[in-house]
């Protein structure tokens, strides 16, 4: 009975060290993802948004050696009536409001301030496609029209073969992709938990293989299509989007501070909603777009680009927003009218014509309510339209 007892006793202290050991070996995995599984809980949203890379893997995107660029402030403007219970109503985060190349609002809500660098969600989508512009431009990638395959060969026998890069670009891939936020076992759930658990993003698109459409016939938004774009950009150019977009994009901007992407496990950027800026390093890329690709008398992105890749290109429904590469395009928009946009109230407001910009940053947890996205595209439309 003694020999059986300290055998036992043993075997129990085997156990406890075995889960010991496990617990430290995935302690940081396990903390990921219960940081994914409570992001966007209301008594935490706000701080984590401002504060994700206490959460995630990350990597740093340089701001470069040079200096900061100036953004002057100009008389403060006065915004419409409304404008404090919509910020109110919808939780933002911040608001600035750029008029002829000056500040003339600037804002900060919930405690939050303007060193804060808030994630981005989608909007980073329309950062990747001012990057993607630019290696077109500098012969990196070919044409738009060739195969995602030829820049991504593991995207060979997936749901992604035979869809070229401008099928991606508009969002018109036919790739089955759930993107329902509030589904659990969504396929964008899912993907945010191979984010989490330190997986890879590339094994997730190949593992993609149903579709719902030719490429280029329908257009349904699927996040991890812009994935596959990072994809293309690492496969052309044998460099990571990072070190691309640093030096492309945020170097020339002058930005005030270094920016930073989530990864996943091998450190790849999770381009489709993982960059952390500033608001007011949000309103610098906002004002080189609004300047047709212009910043500091420099040419940063093709003014041809610009063009293209804000004009509703994408096989929408008619009367239904329009989608270029990456870039939204409201419902009635007028010349020069284009926004980025990510879930949670994420807003980058451009109406080239009137030269204006506007950043909101929020954590807006009725963002898919009913009319939210149109009501917050009227606030920002009456905001420019009155300065």
């Amino acid at each position: 009975m003694r020999t059986f007892l300290k055998w036992a006793g043993r075997a129990l202290l085997a156990l406890v060290l075995a889960a010991v050991v496990i617990g430290l070996w995935k302690r940081e995995e396990i903390a990921r993802l219960w940081a994914v599984n409570t992001l966007f809980d209301e008594a935490r949203i706000v701080a984590n948004f401002s504060n994700m890379d206490r959460a995630f893997l990350t990597v740093p995107v340089p701001r470069g050696s040079g200096a900061t660029t100036d953004l002057p402030y100009g008389p403060e403007a006065v915004l419409p009536e409304g404008v404090n219970d919509w910020a109110r109503e919808r939780a933002l985060t911040s608001l600035l409001v750029m008029k002829d190349g000056a500040i003339v609002h600037e804002e900060y809500f919930l405690g939050t301030t303007a060193e804060d660098r808030r994630i981005s969600w989608s909007l980073a989508k329309s950062y990747l496609s001012a990057l993607f512009g630019v290696l077109v431009a500098e012969g990196a990638i070919a044409s738009l029209d060739d195969p995602v395959t030829a820049y991504a060969p593991k995207l060979k026998g997936t749901a992604y073969d035979g869809a070229s890069i401008r099928n991606v670009l508009n969002m018109a891939s036919g790739v089955t992709f759930d993107e329902d936020y509030l589904d659990y076992n969504s396929d964008i759930n899912r993907m945010g938990r191979v984010v989490a658990l330190g997986g890879e993003l590339d094994d997730f698109a190949a593992g993609l293989t149903e579709t719902f459409a030719k490429p280029g016939a329908v257009w349904q938004y699927v996040s991890i299509d812009t994935h596959v774009i990072g994809m293309v950009i690492r496969g052309a150019t044998g460099r990571t989007v990072p070190d691309l977009l640093s030096e492309k994009i945020m170097a020339p901007l002058g930005m005030e501070r270094e920016a930073y992407y989530i990864t996943d496990g091998t450190g790849v950027a999770f381009v489709l909603g993982g960059l952390n800026i500033t608001t007011r390093d949000y309103s610098r890329f906002g004002l080189m777009v609004a300047q047709n690709g212009q910043y500091g008398g420099r040419q940063v992105v093709p003014a041809a680009w610009i063009e293209e890749s804000t004009a509703a290109s994408a096989p929408t429904q008619p009367g239904r927003i329009g989608y270029g590469y990456q870039w939204w395009i409201p419902v009635g928009a007028e010349a020069g009218e284009v926004l980025g946009r990510g879930i949670y109230g994420q807003y980058l407001y451009i109406d080239r014509a009137r030269d204006v910009v506007i950043v909101v940053t929020a954590a807006d947890r009725g963002f898919r309510g009913a009319g939210v996205n149109e009501g917050n595209i009227d606030m920002m439309r009456a905001i420019a339209r009155g300065l």
